[in-house]
């Protein structure tokens, strides 16, 4: 049971949990084989955990509805949200994204244009089609409910759906958990991966970066070619090149709207995108990278500021491993793919590849999640993920990508995460052009020496995990301390 002292959020009332105390944790994943399908999500912004956290949720609910024949005995619908839900639920399009996955909607396949006409539909109408089908009353101030001073006791992510019939008698119950990346779990059904069958065998299963750097040593081959290897006990390696090829193109057709878009972005900040300027500045003086050798780092800067205005917007990103830090690896990506010497298709796919396997530590190990870990959950995993993916693209050995991400965490340790107004803005889009920047010195440190370090990646990881644990809640996602509170809003 979570102990008030240590909340930081005021008076939070711990709700009861509803399974049994001697239950498996559910948000554990230790012991969860973790694909590259689950690191990288095509979706829509503006949070990975906000957003598309609960629309999973939600579209899971519905369809258990429809496996269980409940559906069409439902008449009323009551989601309650817990903790940093919500808390940012608002700024984080929460509640939208649980009437479009209410509505049937899967984040993978929405279109960012459609969003808005459903949604006024059923505000308009106060009434929604489960899954596209059954028509349901449906009120939010009665049927969604935002809980800002109750927790469950499992995650600060926490979701509670309930459906009931025409006399009140509750037909299902189910507890959610959004705990990172859009990752969602649930003690109630034991599905605890996106990728079905997470606990198949392996043949170089691994859950510490000691156990991956043996492991190559052992069979000479890189980390993304353990990965292929592994990822092949799921499909075929034709359909994992095609994902990544899909992730990339996603990546960069990302760039290119953030590019390409104008305006102010939603949410009351009136924060202006930057991207586009910047974007017309550099090609229109193309002359400027000969008097200036760091103009490089402005294309670096602009990759993750498109990527991460278009995610501010709702616009269609990919989890990389967040949403709020998807701007992080697109942005290294990119300065790989136009700036490094000898880049081929192969090496993207091992930039991914090497990338997730990174990502999958921390997964296990500690949280992506900033409700949990605070920032360095997100944008700083990010660059450890990237510094090490750029390190092994560049030629870097097996422990000099170890070296790179460790790296990459290390100098984000403590990272905060104090969105102001709830929305993943401001310091968010900033953070990571700061977060791209590291990685890249990162990788460039790593390169320099031979591999040998003291402080280890599995030693960062758990001290990510520590300081995490440490940290006040009002640091992780509840807009309650930080430049969230000493910030006026305009």
């Amino acid at each position: 049971m979570t102990k008030i002292s240590k909340s930081g959020l005021g008076n939070v009332t711990p709700v009861v949990p509803s399974k049994p105390s001697s239950a498996p944790d559910p948000t554990s994943q230790l012991d969860i084989n973790i694909s590259v399908t689950d690191l990288y999500t095509i979706g829509i912004g503006p949070s990975s955990s906000h957003t598309v956290g609960p629309m999973r949720a939600a579209k899971r609910f519905v369809d258990r509805l429809q496996t269980e024949k409940l559906m069409a005995t439902t008449n009323r619908m009551l989601i309650e949200l817990y903790g940093s839900l919500a808390l940012t639920g608002h700024g984080h399009a929460s509640d939208i994204a649980i009437l479009l996955g209410l509505s049937g909607a899967r984040p993978s396949e929405i279109d960012p244009e459609e969003v808005k006409p459903l949604v006024d539909k059923i505000r308009s109408s106060g009434k929604i089609h489960l899954n596209g089908q059954h028509e349901i009353p449906f009120h939010e101030n009665q049927s969604l409910l935002f809980l800002k001073d109750q927790l469950l006791p499992e995650h600060s992510n926490g979701m509670r759906f309930r459906a009931y019939d025409m006399d009140g008698e509750e037909l299902l119950c189910r507890d959610y958990f959004s705990v990172g990346g859009g990752y969602v779990v649930s003690h109630n059904e034991g599905d605890r991966a996106e990728t079905p069958g997470h606990n198949i065998q392996l043949p170089y299963p691994f859950s510490s970066a000691r156990e991956l750097l043996d492991m190559g040593n052992a069979s000479g081959l890189s980390i993304a070619e353990m990965m292929v290897a592994n990822e092949s006990s799921w499909r075929d390696k034709e359909e994992t090149v095609a994902f990544l090829d899909d992730v990339n193109d996603a990546m960069i057709n990302c760039i290119r709207r953030g590019c390409d878009a104008e305006g102010i972005l939603p949410g009351g900040l009136k924060v202006k995108r930057r991207a586009h300027k910047l974007y017309r500045d550099l090609m229109d003086n193309p002359e400027r990278a000969s008097r200036d050798p760091l103009t490089v780092l402005d294309w670096v800067n602009l990759y993750a500021l498109a990527v991460n205005e278009e995610n501010a917007a709702g616009g269609r990103v990919v989890t990389a491993p967040t949403n709020g830090a998807a701007g992080v690896i697109p942005a290294v990506l990119k300065y790989y793919q136009r700036f490094c010497p000898g880049v081929t298709k192969e090496g993207t796919r091992n930039f991914l590849l090497t990338a997730a396997a990174i990502g999958a530590i921390y997964k296990k190990r500690a949280s992506i999640s900033a409700a949990e870990m605070g920032c360095q959950g997100e944008v700083g995993v990010a660059c450890s993920m990237a510094a090490g993916a750029l390190t092994a693209v560049l030629g870097g050995t097996n422990e000099q990508v170890e070296n790179a991400a460790e790296i990459g965490m290390e100098h984000n340790l403590g990272l905060t995460c104090d969105p102001i107004g709830g929305l993943v803005q401001i310091p968010c889009i900033e953070r990571n052009t700061m977060g791209a920047m590291k990685a890249i010195n990162a990788c460039r440190l790593a390169l320099s020496g031979d591999g040998t370090h003291v402080v280890s990646l599995d030693e960062v990881i758990e001290t990510m995990r520590q300081t995490g644990v440490d940290m006040l809640s009002k640091y992780k996602e509840t807009s309650q301390g930080g430049l969230a509170v000493n910030v006026v809003e305009c």
